[in-house]
Formats: C-alpha cells, structure tokens, sequence
C-alpha cells in the first residue's frame, strides 16, 4: 500500500457492525496499525464499535472509505462498510442538532450517518406522531433520532432503520456521547 506523507486534514472513520456479538472481530489496536499503513498521522480509536480519528493529506472522504474498507478487508478476511467523515463535518452535525442535547442523556439521542442525503420523500409513509415521544429528524447526511428508552426499545429506531427506507444508503449509528467525543477527538487543528 501506498504511503502518503501524514497529516493534513482531519477525519473520523466510522465502521460499521464490528464486534458485536463477537462477529467481525477488529481489534482497535490492529485498526490503528492499517490507518497508519495507509500513510495516515495522528490515529486514534474510541471504544470498540469502531470509530477512529486520523490525519490525512488526502481531501476526498469517500476515497478514503474505499481505501480503508479495502484494507481492512485483506487484513481480517470480511468486509466492513465504512463511513468517513472530516471534522467540520462532525462539529456541524453537533451544532445542527434539533434536539436539546445538554440536557438529554447520551443514549437517549443518536446520530445515524448516511452515505448520501436521501430523499425527504422517503420518509413521508412514517408517521413520527405514532412512535411519541419519540422523534426523528433529517437533518444534512445524518438521521437525528430522540429515543428517550434507549435505541435497544426504540420503535421508531426499528421503522428508521428498515432496509426499503435507506435502500442504497450505507448508514452507521452512533449515540450522542460518542458523537461529542468525536468531535472533540476530531476538533484539532489541521496540520
């Protein structure tokens, strides 16, 4: 693999689906090892759900998800969708929240990344009156949902997350805490 001199911008990658359930095994450390393979600086992971924070000189997230879906793949034998994102994008999903995040509990608001902004359209037959008090937003390639029992009971979770609704999206999950962190993670000055 190509190396490219490090940083540059910042980036958060989000994996999709990795150990959970003891499937998709992708140890963090070996995580931090491929990005740095790949040429790129400043690595960090947060948790085990597969979240990691790097420079990068290269300005194309999607390129970069490709590259890191490929590398990850060869190095554990399965494949793993992949979302990566740079850090003014992270901070102005924070900052666009619909939902009053302060005063809420982290599990209780989470953040689904999309590949691509769908259609509004899409949504129309979901009727967010039936699924009270909880609520969703569309918001700019992220799904904000308030699931005041947690993700684990939400129905609205359940119908937000129905393959026909984001047929042809890749989307990934996260909760608001681990969105905080990694948008301070990724918050740092570009090199």
């Amino acid at each position: 693999m190509t190396k490219r001199p490090a940083p540059g911008k910042k980036y958060a990658a989000l994996l999709r689906g990795i150990n959970v359930g003891g499937k998709k095994k992708v140890p963090m450390a070996e995580l931090r090892s491929v990005l740095e393979e790949l040429g790129h600086g400043d690595v960090r992971t947060y948790l085990q759900s597969g979240n990691a924070v790097f420079s990068s000189a290269v300005q194309d997230p999607a390129a970069l998800a490709r590259e890191l879906e490929a590398a990850v793949e060869v190095r554990f034998g399965f494949p793993v969708k992949c979302l990566v994102v740079d850090g003014a994008y992270l901070r102005a999903v924070a900052e666009a929240c619909p939902f009053p995040a302060a005063g809420l509990e982290g599990r209780q608001l989470h953040a689904t990344f999309l590949s691509e902004q769908p259609r509004p359209e899409r949504f129309a037959a979901l009727d967010p009156a039936a699924y009270h008090p909880e609520d969703y937003r569309l918001g700019d390639r992220v799904l904000y949902l308030y699931a005041p029992g947690g993700l684990g009971t939400s129905e609205l979770g359940a119908a937000l997350h129905r393959p026909a609704l984001l047929k042809g999206i890749d989307a990934t999950t996260r909760n608001w805490n681990t969105v905080a962190k990694l948008v301070e993670l990724a918050a740092d000055e570009e090199a």
